[in-house]
């Protein structure tokens, strides 16, 4: 079963976001439909660029929402679940992270008031947590929970894999990966096709030198021994308009195995709209500064 990889939303595309639907023939699948704008960067509100972004990236989220069967969420956090757009979600099957057993306190909170909607309207709401899903040939396959980044101080996320006649692997919100439990699941299904959100350079902190060097030293890792015939690399990173920068060894290891990295706007064949990180630029300010 092959199976067609679209990027929906990101960062790359202007608003924070790991939207992506897979089409695998007979079965659509949905992970993360949800969009959100940061409230503040740099002092200053979201752009009306980035408001008309999200309001056009949303229109294709719903229009893929209908088309499918199935849909995934991660964890959470706004950006991966829209609790203002819980519609599109009636009548399909709904995977999703377990809202009591590895999470935070700010997620647990989340939870208890989305779930309650999602039962009503869902066709069909399962914990996802480490298990496996058949869907005629497709396989969906779930890690155990893992850090939402370098430690559980912002909750758990799940990654998943999608098997048909290739693998394709959505990492949610790992920040790297960083750690070796998000590299494991990655490592065990070897995906041809992975999208992975990088470090949050964006946001300048003590841990920062060490998560790059970590991130770093995984993404080189994944290239060698899974050796994907392609790496989308986005979310956290392209918050940043120097991201390329941030990892110059892993884009050019990548283009000595001749897999290609790229963001998701670039693996759409589109120029990256880094909105969020021009912000103080699209208010009058000046792109170095950003």
């Amino acid at each position: 079963m092959t199976l067609s990889v679209e990027p929906l939303a990101s960062d790359s595309l202007g608003v924070r976001s790991l939207a992506t639907y897979i089409d695998a023939g007979e079965l659509g699948v949905l992970i993360d439909p949800a969009t959100a704008l940061a409230p503040e960067r740099y002092g200053l509100p979201p752009h009306p660029l980035e408001e008309e972004a999200r309001r056009r990236l949303w229109r294709g989220i719903k229009e893929r929402a209908e088309e499918a069967e199935v849909l995934i969420v991660t964890h959470y956090h706004y950006d991966h679940i829209d609790p203002e757009e819980l519609n599109i979600y009636a009548e399909k099957t709904v995977l999703i992270k377990h809202p009591g057993r590895m999470i935070n306190a700010s997620q647990r909170r989340r939870a208890a008031f989305i779930l309650p909607r999602l039962r009503e309207l869902a066709l069909e709401l399962l914990y996802a947590d480490g298990k496996r899903f058949e869907f005629g040939d497709l396989e969906i396959r779930f890690s155990r929970p893992v850090p939402h980044g370098p430690d559980a101080r912002r909750g758990y996320v799940l990654e998943v894999s999608i098997r048909g006649d290739e693998v394709f692997l959505h990492t949610s919100d790992v920040q790297g990966p960083l750690l070796e439990e998000q590299l494991d699941f990655i490592l065990d299904e070897r995906p041809s096709l992975l999208f992975v959100d990088g470090p949050t350079t964006y946001i300048d902190h003590p841990g920062l030198d060490v998560e790059l060097e970590w991130a770093r030293r995984n993404l080189l890792r994944l290239l060698e021994e899974v050796e994907p015939r392609r790496v989308i690399l986005d979310h956290h990173l392209t918050r940043d308009l120097g991201y390329r920068g941030r990892l110059p060894q892993v884009y050019e290891r990548g283009e000595e195995l001749g897999i290609r990295v790229e963001s998701a706007a670039e693996y759409l064949g589109l120029e990256p709209r880094l909105l969020e990180a021009r912000r103080r630029e699209l208010y009058g300010g000046h792109p170095e500064a950003a």
